[in-house]
């Protein structure tokens, strides 16, 4: 398994094989989430009495997992998602949303932390007089720069039923996230972090192999094999400059109806993508301590 980055947790951009101009890996999806740093905020059980219901503000990626009961999410771009037992839902594009049973004012998160959580652990308990739900709850950030584009065409949320293959990993890891908050032994706050990484990873790896092709945004593109196949092209010789025509040729597509699936899906028209991942290389190679910057220009 690669090394990784000391601070962050991170894969490191050098963990690749040799062949490769940048030392990242043939994986076109390992070198995107590879990118990826996260800092955990906080992991905890909230339950939902009806009717209650609390607001996440903007500012902070989340996730649910639904232990027990139903829950509706609203996403900010007002996608309504009905939870259940054991799905999970991840909303990563640090924007708000609210999660609640029944008909209710949402309480904000600070005010319910402050009113409502346990004093003995991370246990947050929003009192009503109908059924509930219980769930596991995490916020995170993002941090850097470095994939702020590509994290804004993601979907507002990204829903694993229960049941899917692969989704009790994902439910196990969300359980062991929560003990490890509520242990005060040392090291228990940078294992959860660590830990939070490879969460998110696998539930946007998940995702990808259930994402119907016209869920927009690189991870559902990856779905779509002849967008995947250029993506796997452009990510596999990243200083190779293509033309449309030439992409369009990969994908065994017309140019125009190339050009037109590829934005859709990508968010963004082909060359642009294509000179916004050497960008995004560049600046990876930039925080190297033995970075030259005059060789990183060349390549690039």
């Amino acid at each position: 398994m690669p090394d990784h980055d000391r601070t962050s947790g991170r894969l490191a951009l050098e963990s690749g094989g040799s062949g490769s101009p940048t030392g990242l890996s043939d994986d076109f999806l390992s070198q995107i989430l590879g990118l990826i740093r996260l800092a955990g905020e906080r992991v905890f059980s909230v339950e939902l009495m009806a009717p209650s219901a609390l607001s996440f503000g903007a500012g902070a990626a989340c996730f649910h997992l639904v232990e027990a009961g139903e829950a509706m999410v609203t996403a900010s771009d007002g996608r309504q998602v009905v939870l259940r037992r054991g799905d999970f839902i991840l909303l990563p594009q640090e924007s708000a949303h609210v999660i609640g049973v029944g008909d209710a004012v949402p309480v904000p998160l600070t005010t319910a932390l402050a009113r409502h959580l346990h004093p003995e652990g991370p246990v947050l308990r929003l009192p009503g007089e109908g059924p509930a739900a219980r769930l596991i709850t995490g916020t995170f950030r993002f941090e850097g720069d470095n994939l702020t584009s590509m994290l804004a065409v993601l979907p507002s949320f990204i829903h694993i039923p229960a049941g899917t293959v692969g989704g009790d990993w994902l439910a196990g890891a969300v359980r062991t996230l929560l003990a490890e908050a509520a242990d005060a032994r040392a090291g228990a706050a940078i294992l959860a972090s660590r830990m939070m990484d490879v969460l998110v990873i696998h539930a946007m790896r998940l995702w990808v192999r259930t994402a119907r092709p016209e869920d927009r945004g690189w991870l559902g593109a990856l779905a779509d094999p002849r967008i995947s196949r250029v993506l796997k092209a452009i990510h596999d010789e990243p200083f190779r400059i293509r033309t449309v025509a030439e992409l369009a040729a990969l994908a065994r597509m017309s140019r125009s109806n190339f050009a037109e699936r590829f934005a859709l899906l990508i968010g963004a028209p082909p060359l642009h993508y294509q000179t916004r991942w050497r960008l995004l290389l560049a600046h990876g190679m930039l925080q190297r301590s033995d970075a030259r910057v005059g060789e990183i220009g060349r390549q690039i």
